[in-house]
C-alpha cells in the first residue's frame, strides 16, 4: 500500500533521478498552454484530480491580481481555465484544511476554535469519512504530499490512516524550510518530516517546495494514466518562517521592505514548482483527463509579507481579506474556458464536486454542508450555493459590547461569527483586526499614513455589509437595514442549533518530542484515550465527584487552566 516509502525514494534523491534541475526552465515549455494538446473530449474514465493548496498566499500576491511578484505559471493557468473570483476559504490552516477534507463547517467537527496545535490530543474527527477515502471507494489511487495540520495524536489520525496511500510532508503547523524543525514554545522542539508513518531523517536539507515537487513528479513517473489519481500537494509554502533559495531573492533585490522580499521570493519559486508538476503532467500522459484546481488557505499574514489588498483584514480575521480566497480551476474537460466566474464557491464545495466527478455519490446523508459546483465552473450555470457560513466560534473572546439584548434577543453578539447571505454579510462579536494595508513594498511606513486606513470600533459588535456593491467593506449598513441584521441573526441561531461541542482540548505534555525520539509524532494510545474521555465525561457529567490524584492528572489540569489563558491569542 505504501509504494513510495523507505529507502527507494532516498535512492533516488541521491542519485539525483529527482533533482530540482531536471525541470529547469531550458527544459520546460514556457507556459502550460504552450505544448500541443488534444480536443478536448468525453473522458474514457474518470478524470485525475490535483489539488494544490498554498499556505498564507495573500489575495492580492498572484500576477493577475496585479501584484508586484511574478507568477507566470498561475497566470497562465488561470487565464487558461477559469478564475474564480467569488470563492471563500476559512481565515486560518486547520478550518480551511479540515472542510477540505469533510466537506462540512466547522460547526460541524467541533473545530470551531483556533487551530489544532502539536501537543493537543485532537485531529479530525475519526468518525466522518474523508474526501480521500470516498475516492478511493470510486478506485482512485490517492497521495498526498505536504502539510497536514489536521492533528497526529494517534496514528488513527495521520493521512495515511484517513484516506491517503502514501504521505510525504510535515504533521505540524509550520517547519524550517530546510531542517523541518518545528518548536511550539520554549524549549518544545522537534524534527517533522515524515515518509508515511516513518520520520523522514533521511531528507533533511532539502527546500520543502522544490522537495515536494519533485515528490509529485515520481508519483507521476512511477503512476499508471489508465488508473484515476487523487493528488492533494498542500504546499507549506508561503506560511513563515520566511525561507527562500537565495537565486529567487536575487530578482526581487531592489524591493525595500525586507519581509516582502523575502515572501515574493517565496511565492516565485511555489510558482514554478506549480509549473514542474503541469510539466510533468504532461510528460507522463496525465494532463488530458486531468483537472487542476488551485487555492490557497486563508488570507495573507500582513505583518509577514503577505497582502490582501485592497480587501479589508489579514489572515486569522472574518473581514474579507481573511476569508476570499485565490482560486481557479485548469482542466482541458472544462467546458467554457478562458474566463471568470462570480458563481459563489466555498471550500467545502471541493468535497462534493470531486466525489461526483469521480463517478462517487454524496448525498445529503452525508452531513455535507458542501455542494456540487462542477456545473457552475465548467458551464458557466448558477451556483447552487446561496450561503455561507464562515463560522461560530463561542470560546474566541467576546466583544465588551455585545449581547442578548443587542441582537434582538435573537443571538448574543458578543460571539465571534460571520455569516454570508446572498449579498449580504454580518459579523458579530470581534472579527479580528479591520484595516486595510497597502502592499508593503517600502521599507518603512510613515505613521500617520499607515493609521489613515486604521479602523478602531471598540464598542461595535455587529456590522452589515453589501458585499455585491461593497468588496472592500467600506460601508457598513447595520443601522440603516436593521431587518437584513435580524433576518441574518435568525440564520446564526438557525446554524448554532445544528452544531456540536467545541472539542479544544488542553494540551498534554507526553506530546514532547523529548519522548518521542526528538521528532513530533503520535503519543497517545487506545487507552490513554479512552481515559481522556472518561476524564471529560466525568468532568461534564460528575462535577463534584472526587478526581483520582496522579501526577499525571495535575499535570493535565496546569496545562488545561494555561491553554484557557493564553492559546486563544497565539495564532
Amino acid at each position: 500500500m505504501h509504494a513510495l516509502t523507505g529507502f527507494s525514494l532516498v535512492s533516488l534523491l541521491s542519485f539525483g533521478y529527482l533533482s530540482w534541475d531536471w525541470a529547469k526552465p531550458s527544459l520546460v515549455a514556457d507556459g502550460p498552454g504552450e505544448a500541443s494538446e488534444q480536443p478536448s473530449v468525453a473522458p474514457p474514465q474518470p478524470p485525475h484530480i490535483i489539488f494544490i493548496l498554498t499556505d498564507d498566499q495573500g489575495y492580492h500576491d498572484v500576477g493577475y491580481h496585479g501584484s508586484d511578484i511574478e507568477t507566470p505559471t498561475l497566470d497562465r493557468l488561470a487565464a487558461e481555465g477559469v478564475k474564480l473570483e467569488n470563492y471563500y476559504i476559512q481565515p486560518i490552516c486547520t478550518p480551511s484544511r479540515s472542510q477540505l477534507l469533510t466537506g462540512r463547517y466547522q460547526i460541524h467537527t467541533g473545530l470551531q476554535h483556533s487551530i489544532i496545535r502539536p501537543r493537543q490530543p485532537n485531529c479530525l474527527p475519526l468518525d466522518q469519512v474523508t474526501l480521500p477515502q470516498k475516492l478511493q471507494e470510486a478506485g482512485y489511487s490517492t497521495h498526498m504530499v505536504g502539510k497536514w495540520h489536521l492533528g497526529f495524536y494517534r496514528k488513527e489520525c495521520l493521512p495515511t490512516r484517513r484516506g491517503f496511500d502514501t504521505f510525504l510532508g510535515s504533521l505540524t503547523g509550520n517547519v524550517d524550510y530546510y531542517t523541518y524543525d518545528n518548536c511550539d514554545g520554549p524549549g518544545v522542539c522537534g524534527f517533522d518530516l515524515h515518509e508515511g508513518e516513518s520520520v523522514a531523517w533521511g531528507l533533511s536539507g532539502q527546500y520543502s517546495t522544490m522537495l515536494y515537487a519533485q515528490r509529485v513528479s515520481h508519483i507521476l513517473a512511477s503512476h499508471s494514466p489508465r488508473q484515476p489519481l487523487f493528488l492533494y500537494v498542500a504546499f507549506q509554502a508561503v506560511h513563515t518562517p520566511l525561507q527562500s533559495p537565495r537565486e529567487y531573492l536575487y530578482r526581487y533585490r531592489t524591493m525595500g521592505n525586507v519581509a516582502r522580499r523575502k515572501y515574493a521570493a517565496m511565492v516565485t519559486c511555489m510558482d514554478e514548482a506549480v509549473r514542474n508538476i503541469t510539466w510533468a503532467l504532461k510528460r507522463y500522459g496525465f494532463y488530458n483527463n486531468s483537472v487542476i484546481i488551485f487555492s490557497s488557505d486563508n488570507g495573507g499574514q500582513t505583518f509577514s509579507g503577505g497582502s490582501n489588498w485592497p480587501l479589508r483584514g489579514r489572515k486569522g480575521t472574518y473581514w474579507e481579506g481573511g476569508v476570499r480566497g485565490l482560486g481557479f480551476v485548469h482542466s482541458p474537460l472544462l467546458k467554457r474556458k478562458r474566463r471568470t466566474s462570480r458563481a459563489l464557491v466555498h471550500i467545502t464545495d471541493w468535497y462534493p464536486t470531486l466525489v461526483g466527478l469521480a463517478g462517487g455519490t454524496a448525498s445529503a446523508a452525508d452531513g455535507l454542508d458542501g455542494y456540487d459546483v462542477w456545473p457552475a465552473i465548467s458551464e458557466g450555470r448558477a451556483s447552487p450555493r446561496t450561503e455561507i457560513l464562515h463560522n461560530i466560534d463561542p470560546l474566541y473572546n467576546h466583544a465588551r459590547h455585545g449581547s442578548l439584548e443587542g441582537g434582538f434577543g435573537i443571538w448574543n453578539t458578543a460571539v465571534q461569527a460571520a455569516i454570508r447571505v446572498g449579498e449580504w454579510k454580518l459579523l458579530t462579536g470581534d472579527p479580528g483586526y479591520g484595516d486595510w494595508i497597502p502592499p508593503q513594498t517600502l521599507a518603512a511606513f510613515p505613521g500617520s499614513w499607515w493609521n489613515l486606513e486604521r479602523m478602531a470600533s471598540a464598542r461595535q459588535a455587529v456590522w452589515l455589509f453589501n458585499i455585491s456593491a461593497d468588496p472592500y467593506e467600506r460601508e457598513d449598513l447595520a443601522g440603516q437595514r436593521p431587518d437584513v441584521v435580524r433576518a441574518l441573526l435568525a440564520r446564526l441561531a438557525d446554524y448554532n442549533r445544528t452544531a456540536i461541542p467545541v472539542r479544544y482540548p488542553a494540551e498534554n505534555p507526553r506530546a514532547h518530542p523529548d519522548f518521542n525520539g526528538g521528532a513530533w509524532g503520535p503519543w497517545a494510545s487506545d487507552e490513554e484515550e479512552e481515559e481522556e474521555e472518561e476524564e471529560a465525561r466525568s468532568r461534564s457529567f460528575s462535577r463534584g465527584r472526587r478526581k483520582k490524584k496522579c501526577k499525571i492528572c495535575k499535570l493535565r489540569s496546569f496545562f488545561r487552566k494555561l491553554n484557557t489563558r493564553l492559546m486563544s491569542q497565539q495564532i
